[in-house]
């Protein structure tokens, strides 16, 4: 039996941090289990990929534990069962997630409004104050450990994903000049790129406060290979197209050769023809914007 490998991450690591940091400052105001509970589910809530995400887990925690204990509170004031108040709260809360388009689940706001609803000695406002309070030591602990301690950066995924598209585009064009009828398709790169794209998605969230313009330069460069990448696999769309690639000028040959690739196709240009001035423009094209990005990324 093949045992996987385990691998503990470094958002892992930062997530149990920022539990034990924000449980031990909740301990210094008198601990108790719910206290400690939401202490705990503040802080893996901000622990999050990038500083975006954090923010908005944040907000929806935050307005989680207010609309539950507001719905609490409200049925409380009313002369019904302690199992009638959770249930219409349960339905309204529901509801206005529903409404405002929230992701996150409502149990939060729904495990307030049963502590408020079920239990006759709980002073409510107390307890709905002290787990807004609860809440956001640990979201705030999970803010800071975030932020400042091994921040997320996925810059050398985006650099990877930019090389591994290189290495690609060599071996499309040594398949399409391997002497053989049989063309390659741009399908790989295409799915490199949209990797590339979720790549920078997540790069373009992560606005640390102490390096945002680094960051936003690093960002702008980034999205030049992102554009570029995209028009080289525009050129190597075409070339999958044709039923025949085009013999090879000796400009191209050597700039190929150059570039590393191991070009097997000997047929020689003595003679032009459309399908040869089709062929040469995009291999060039491709050629140009491949040194072009290559020196955009030799920048970081």
């Amino acid at each position: 039996m093949r045992i996987k490998k385990v691998h503990v991450g470094l958002r892992t690591v930062k997530t149990a941090v920022a539990i034990i940091a924000a449980m031990v400052i909740v301990d210094q105001f008198g601990a108790t289990s719910s206290r400690l509970i939401f202490a705990m589910l503040g802080a893996m809530s901000a622990v999050q990929p990038t500083f975006r995400d954090s923010v908005e887990t944040c907000i929806t925690q935050i307005v989680g534990v207010v609309l539950g204990a507001l719905a609490g509170l409200l049925l409380l004031s009313f002369p019904i069962s302690h199992l009638t108040a959770v249930g219409i709260g349960t339905i309204a809360l529901i509801t206005i997630y529903n409404l405002l388009h929230i992701s996150a689940s409502p149990s939060l706001p729904c495990f307030i409004l049963v502590m408020l609803c079920t239990d006759a000695e709980m002073a409510p406002i107390p307890y709905a104050l002290g787990r807004i309070w609860d809440t956001a030591i640990g979201l705030g602990v999970g803010m800071l450990i975030n932020m400042l301690v091994f921040p997320y950066d996925n810059s050398r995924k985006i650099r990877a994903t930019v090389e591994s598209l290189d290495r690609d585009l060599l071996i499309f064009l040594e398949d399409m000049f391997d002497g053989d009828s049989h063309l390659p398709d741009a399908e790989r790169m295409n799915r490199t790129i949209a990797g590339l794209e979720q790549q920078l998605a997540l790069f373009s969230n992560q606005r640390l406060i102490l390096h945002m313009r680094r960051q936003q330069r690093e960002l702008e460069q980034y999205r030049i290979c992102e554009r570029m990448a995209k028009e080289l696999v525009s050129h190597l769309e075409v070339l999958a197209q044709l039923e025949i690639p085009g013999r090879l000028s000796l400009d191209n040959r050597r700039r190929l050769a150059a570039s590393g690739a191991q070009i097997r196709d000997k047929r020689p240009l003595d003679s032009v023809m459309e399908l040869d001035v089709v062929t040469n423009f995009h291999v060039s094209q491709i050629l140009s914007i491949r040194h072009t990005l290559l020196e955009v990324l030799a920048r970081h």
